[in-house]
Protein backbone atom coordinates (compact mmCIF):
# COMPACT_ATOMS: atom_id res chain seq x y z
CA UNK A 1 0.00 0.00 0.00
CA UNK A 2 1.04 3.28 -0.45
CA UNK A 3 0.04 6.68 1.15
CA UNK A 4 0.40 10.21 0.52
CA UNK A 5 -0.14 13.08 2.96
CA UNK A 6 -3.01 15.40 2.35
CA UNK A 7 -3.21 17.25 5.32
CA UNK A 8 -1.15 18.22 8.10
CA UNK A 9 -1.37 20.06 11.35
CA UNK A 10 -1.12 23.40 9.71
CA UNK A 11 -3.57 22.49 7.24
CA UNK A 12 -6.00 21.32 9.80
CA UNK A 13 -5.87 23.91 11.75
CA UNK A 14 -6.45 26.47 8.61
CA UNK A 15 -9.62 23.88 7.38
CA UNK A 16 -11.39 24.25 10.66
CA UNK A 17 -10.40 27.82 11.46
CA UNK A 18 -11.92 28.55 8.11
CA UNK A 19 -14.99 26.56 8.65
CA UNK A 20 -15.46 28.50 11.78
CA UNK A 21 -15.82 31.66 10.12
CA UNK A 22 -18.19 30.41 7.27
CA UNK A 23 -20.90 28.90 9.82
CA UNK A 24 -20.55 32.33 11.45
CA UNK A 25 -21.07 34.37 8.73
CA UNK A 26 -24.02 31.60 7.39
CA UNK A 27 -25.93 32.09 10.52
CA UNK A 28 -25.06 36.20 10.75
CA UNK A 29 -23.41 35.14 13.87
CA UNK A 30 -23.97 32.56 16.81
CA UNK A 31 -27.29 32.91 17.44
CA UNK A 32 -28.63 29.87 18.21
CA UNK A 33 -25.85 27.94 17.09
CA UNK A 34 -25.23 24.27 17.90
CA UNK A 35 -22.59 21.84 17.12
CA UNK A 36 -22.99 17.67 16.93
CA UNK A 37 -19.91 15.73 16.44
CA UNK A 38 -20.59 12.65 15.34
CA UNK A 39 -18.93 9.87 17.19
CA UNK A 40 -15.72 9.36 17.50
CA UNK A 41 -13.39 11.85 15.15
CA UNK A 42 -16.14 14.39 14.70
CA UNK A 43 -16.93 15.06 18.25
CA UNK A 44 -13.34 16.14 18.97
CA UNK A 45 -13.42 18.14 15.18
CA UNK A 46 -16.73 20.00 16.87
CA UNK A 47 -15.29 20.55 19.71
CA UNK A 48 -12.29 21.97 18.12
CA UNK A 49 -14.77 24.36 15.97
CA UNK A 50 -16.95 25.49 19.14
CA UNK A 51 -13.58 26.92 20.62
CA UNK A 52 -12.65 28.53 17.40
CA UNK A 53 -16.02 30.10 17.55
CA UNK A 54 -15.69 30.88 21.32
CA UNK A 55 -12.51 32.88 20.70
CA UNK A 56 -13.54 34.90 17.69
CA UNK A 57 -16.74 35.99 19.23
CA UNK A 58 -16.69 36.03 22.78
CA UNK A 59 -18.96 33.80 23.60
CA UNK A 60 -19.44 30.26 24.89
CA UNK A 61 -21.16 27.45 22.03
CA UNK A 62 -23.41 24.52 22.62
CA UNK A 63 -21.39 21.62 21.40
CA UNK A 64 -21.83 17.83 22.28
CA UNK A 65 -21.69 14.07 20.80
CA UNK A 66 -23.96 11.62 18.96
CA UNK A 67 -23.12 8.04 18.44
CA UNK A 68 -25.13 6.96 15.40
CA UNK A 69 -24.44 3.25 15.93
CA UNK A 70 -28.28 1.98 16.14
CA UNK A 71 -29.19 4.12 13.48
CA UNK A 72 -26.56 3.05 10.63
CA UNK A 73 -27.93 0.36 7.96
CA UNK A 74 -25.10 -1.46 7.49
CA UNK A 75 -25.00 -3.46 11.02
CA UNK A 76 -26.97 -5.91 12.31
CA UNK A 77 -30.01 -4.70 14.78
CA UNK A 78 -31.34 -7.01 17.44
CA UNK A 79 -34.93 -5.68 17.68
CA UNK A 80 -34.64 -2.97 15.85
CA UNK A 81 -33.38 0.56 16.72
CA UNK A 82 -32.77 1.74 19.81
CA UNK A 83 -33.98 6.06 19.81
CA UNK A 84 -30.09 7.61 20.89
CA UNK A 85 -32.23 9.45 24.22
CA UNK A 86 -33.22 5.79 25.45
CA UNK A 87 -30.11 4.11 24.57
CA UNK A 88 -28.23 7.01 26.38
CA UNK A 89 -30.64 7.27 29.54
CA UNK A 90 -30.64 10.62 28.94
CA UNK A 91 -34.01 13.30 28.78
CA UNK A 92 -33.40 15.62 25.29
CA UNK A 93 -34.78 18.67 27.10
CA UNK A 94 -32.23 18.42 29.89
CA UNK A 95 -29.10 18.02 27.72
CA UNK A 96 -29.65 18.11 23.87
CA UNK A 97 -31.23 21.95 23.17
CA UNK A 98 -31.47 21.46 19.52
CA UNK A 99 -35.31 22.55 18.99
CA UNK A 100 -35.59 25.43 16.81
CA UNK A 101 -31.92 25.83 16.54
CA UNK A 102 -29.14 25.64 13.82
CA UNK A 103 -27.44 22.72 14.26
CA UNK A 104 -24.42 22.14 12.29
CA UNK A 105 -23.65 18.62 12.16
CA UNK A 106 -19.29 17.72 12.58
CA UNK A 107 -17.68 14.64 10.68
CA UNK A 108 -14.46 13.96 9.44
CA UNK A 109 -15.23 12.39 6.44
CA UNK A 110 -18.19 12.45 3.67
CA UNK A 111 -18.01 9.48 1.65
CA UNK A 112 -21.50 8.08 0.75
CA UNK A 113 -23.97 9.73 3.01
CA UNK A 114 -25.09 7.11 4.91
CA UNK A 115 -23.36 8.17 8.02
CA UNK A 116 -24.79 11.67 7.53
CA UNK A 117 -28.30 10.28 7.01
CA UNK A 118 -27.87 7.73 10.52
CA UNK A 119 -27.14 11.46 12.57
CA UNK A 120 -29.78 12.64 10.99
CA UNK A 121 -32.33 10.41 12.08
CA UNK A 122 -30.50 10.07 15.89
CA UNK A 123 -31.12 14.01 15.63
CA UNK A 124 -34.95 13.78 15.09
CA UNK A 125 -35.24 11.57 17.51
CA UNK A 126 -33.58 14.60 20.16
CA UNK A 127 -36.03 17.05 18.91
CA UNK A 128 -36.82 19.89 16.64
CA UNK A 129 -33.88 21.71 14.83
CA UNK A 130 -34.69 24.75 13.29
CA UNK A 131 -32.44 23.98 10.38
CA UNK A 132 -29.28 21.37 9.83
CA UNK A 133 -25.99 22.04 8.29
CA UNK A 134 -22.87 20.15 7.68
CA UNK A 135 -19.42 20.77 8.62
CA UNK A 136 -16.97 17.80 7.23
CA UNK A 137 -13.12 18.14 7.38
CA UNK A 138 -12.59 15.71 4.59
CA UNK A 139 -14.95 15.32 1.35
CA UNK A 140 -14.42 12.51 -0.70
CA UNK A 141 -16.93 11.80 -3.05
CA UNK A 142 -18.83 8.96 -3.90
CA UNK A 143 -22.52 9.78 -2.76
CA UNK A 144 -24.90 7.19 -2.46
CA UNK A 145 -27.58 9.63 -1.24
CA UNK A 146 -28.21 13.07 -2.38
CA UNK A 147 -26.43 14.54 0.75
CA UNK A 148 -23.71 17.13 0.33
CA UNK A 149 -21.72 18.83 2.94
CA UNK A 150 -22.07 23.22 3.82
CA UNK A 151 -18.72 23.28 5.00
CA UNK A 152 -15.76 21.61 3.83
CA UNK A 153 -12.28 21.10 4.78
CA UNK A 154 -10.94 19.59 1.47
CA UNK A 155 -12.30 18.52 -1.04
CA UNK A 156 -10.55 14.87 -2.30
CA UNK A 157 -11.36 13.21 -5.37
CA UNK A 158 -10.84 9.66 -4.57
CA UNK A 159 -11.29 6.65 -6.05
CA UNK A 160 -13.69 3.79 -4.22
CA UNK A 161 -10.38 1.50 -3.48
CA UNK A 162 -8.74 4.30 -1.75
CA UNK A 163 -8.76 5.13 1.78
CA UNK A 164 -8.48 8.78 3.61
CA UNK A 165 -7.18 8.41 7.10
CA UNK A 166 -7.91 11.15 9.26
CA UNK A 167 -5.81 11.16 12.22
CA UNK A 168 -5.93 13.23 15.61
CA UNK A 169 -4.67 14.53 18.52
CA UNK A 170 -7.10 13.35 21.48
CA UNK A 171 -7.59 9.79 19.23
CA UNK A 172 -3.80 9.17 17.25
CA UNK A 173 -1.69 11.36 18.99
CA UNK A 174 -1.10 13.78 15.93
CA UNK A 175 -3.13 15.51 13.40
CA UNK A 176 -2.57 14.23 9.82
CA UNK A 177 -4.95 13.14 6.89
CA UNK A 178 -3.54 10.64 4.60
CA UNK A 179 -4.61 8.84 1.33
CA UNK A 180 -3.99 5.46 0.98
CA UNK A 181 -3.57 4.16 -2.11
CA UNK A 182 -4.23 -0.18 -3.06
CA UNK A 183 -1.49 -1.57 -4.70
Amino acid sequence: MDSVLLMDEAAIKRALTRISYEILEKNRGVKDIVLVGIKTRGEFLADRIAKRIESIEDTTITSFAIDITNYRDDQEKNGGMIPVKSSLGIAREENYPIDNKYVVLVDDVLYTGRTIRSAMDALIDLGRPKRIGLAVLIDRGHRELPIRADFVGKNIPTSRSETVDVSITEIDDNDQVTLIKED
